[in-house]
């Protein structure tokens, strides 16, 4: 907008747009009376119905332009012409509206009656960026589907592009009381501001670029904070800037290279102590809680939609029809128990993400990691990566370490397969999963594979991930003493009962020690040595971690 005084932007100055600034974010939680909060789920709601409309629309002119000929065209153009491609595919696009811009100006014919009365068009403009992030997904192959809002679901955010209409974030001055509000359709919601929080006077002191709105479901209607529907509402703002770092958490300056499993992780800093963890160790579900609590959900669901089951209690096909569900009020409270337990269970393993990468943080500020699909471990390793989420933990570590001016580092797999490669011979020997020790005929180890695929990244070179074995000679005698210290302390956690995964290798990995201290433990006769000869004591031995 141009300022008071001046004369209309030209198309020039429309089409030059701001440079790119470091954005945080920051969440103050908002106050809500029983009307305001009424009031929102209603805004809440014409949103959702307009985000589905647009995005109906968009999913039509997406269908339209795969069905045109020139589609099939322009996917036949080699992808060594990126130019060529580029041009056809853009003609496509604007050819059939499937671009940001149409749909901008589509939602606008959408924004019509009563929707219009809750709903901006500033808003509406962002609803319209949302539906088109999710159809180029598609688009480009990387997802099968878009997902309309439902109503039993509903909608839980909405932002703004700018703070200086619609909703928008205000902050007193300090001589008015330093209150912040959020206003929007002509609501005022108080923030609660903790003013001895050092992360929010930081980021209070930065300039607002845009305010978000949020509704997180509650454990019940009577929470701190709840509405009446049991939900609470938030307010994020995203900040200009770099977010606060705590003197308490150090950024180290050296080289650290790392190796991430389902449920492992491996640590070798070129300089310092290398460890080998179960990852998000700390986290115990209360597995048989929540399944009891999915049993009596599924009873109460038979009990009242005894028409949806046959006589030998199998749901009843109905076609492409959609069943309808009525849930009663105690499947309602039971729902909410077992959301409850879930959402403290991700809490938690919010809180391990960031100890953890505060821990990796310390010790240097460029990361090397391997590339890997964490969507293809879903398939394998689904259990675990549901409980421990590794991505969200590279995600987290990626965004903290650029933060403090480091790299982080992910190199292909492909190219470097570490977990199979052996500096001392540079031979490449695929491992099958079962294996967790390397050992190599040219002496290198025995060394547990994963603290070993840590080492070799630790020394990678980033502009040339291709391993060599000229660059790791001069760093395996030091590094070998201190991959060996670190697996010994885990075969002593492992000794002092904490329960370990199969993928560190050790035999006795869950092993408890005697319920009772005096117990002897049982008398092992022989002992097969490394060279094929049993070997015989006298007295009972404890049988060893091997």
């Amino acid at each position: 907008m141009p300022k008071k005084g001046q004369g209309p932007r030209t198309q020039k100055e429309q089409q030059e747009k701001r440079p790119a600034t470091p954005t945080f974010l920051l969440e103050l939680p908002l106050v809500v009376d029983p009307g305001q909060a009424a009031r929102l789920c209603a805004h809440l709601e014409a949103a959702r119905q307009l985000y589905n409309a647009i995005l109906s629309q968009g999913q039509k002119r997406l269908r339209r332009m795969w069905a045109d000929p020139a589609w099939q065209e322009a996917r036949a153009i080699p992808r060594t012409h990126k130019t060529e491609r580029a041009a056809a595919f853009s003609t496509l696009r604007r050819a059939h509206g499937f671009t940001e811009a149409a749909l901008h100006e589509a939602v606008k014919g959408l924004r019509v009656g009563w929707i219009a009365e809750h709903i901006e068009a500033v808003l509406a403009q962002t609803l319209a960026t949302r539906a088109y992030r999710a159809l180029n997904r598609i688009c480009l192959g990387k997802g099968k589907r878009v997902r309309f809002k439902s109503r039993g679901r509903g909608f839980s955010s909405i932002e703004n592009k700018r703070n200086d209409t619609s909703l928008r974030f205000v902050l007193q001055p300090p001589e008015a009381g330093n209150a912040g509000y959020l206003l929007w359709n002509g609501d005022r919601l108080p923030a609660l501001i903790d003013w001895k929080n050092e992360v929010v006077t930081h980021g209070l002191k930065h300039r607002i670029k845009y305010a978000r709105l949020i509704q997180r479901p509650a454990s019940s209607p009577r929470a701190a904070g709840a509405d009446a529907h049991g939900d609470r509402y938030f307010v994020q703002l995203a900040l200009e800037g770099k977010p606060h770092h705590k003197p308490k958490h150090k950024v180290g300056t050296g080289i650290v290279g790392g190796d991430l499993g389902p449920s492992t992780l491996a640590i070798v800093p070129q300089e310092g102590e290398a460890s080998l963890n179960v990852f998000c160790a700390e986290l115990a579900p209360d597995a048989k809680a929540i399944r009891r609590l999915q049993r009596q959900m599924d009873r109460q669901r038979r009990a009242g939609n005894p028409e949806h089951y046959d006589e030998k209690g199998r749901i009843k096909k109905q076609g492409k029809k959609t069943p309808r569900w009525k849930h009663s009020k105690r499947y309602q409270t039971t729902r909410r128990r077992k959301a409850t337990k879930e959402r403290t269970l991700a809490a938690h393993r919010k809180s391990l993400h960031g100890r953890k990468v505060h821990e990796v943080v310390a010790l240097g500020n460029t990361i090397i990691l391997e590339k890997v699909s964490y969507k293809a471990w879903q398939k394998t390793f689904g259990k675990s990566v549901g409980l421990r989420a590794p991505g969200m933990f590279v995600e987290f570590l990626r965004r903290t370490v650029a933060s403090t001016g480091g790299t982080l580092v992910e190199v292909p797999t492909r190219k470097t397969a570490l977990s199979q490669w052996c500096h001392g011979c540079g031979k490449r020997v695929k491992k099958p999963l079962s294996q967790r020790w390397h050992q190599c005929s040219c002496g290198i180890g025995p060394v547990q594979r994963d603290l070993y695929s840590a080492f070799l990244a630790a020394y990678l070179d980033p502009a040339d991930p291709t391993p060599s074995c000229a660059r790791y000679q001069g760093y395996w005698e030091g590094a070998e003493a201190r991959l060996m210290a670190a697996h010994e302390r885990t075969t002593q956690r492992a000794k002092e009962g904490q329960t370990m995964p199969q993928s560190l290798g050790l035999a006795r990995a869950g092993a408890r020690l005697p319920e009772s201290p005096g117990e002897p433990p049982q008398e092992r006769a022989s002992l097969l040595t490394k060279g094929g000869q049993f070997e015989a004591w006298a007295e009972p031995l404890e049988p060893p971690l091997l």
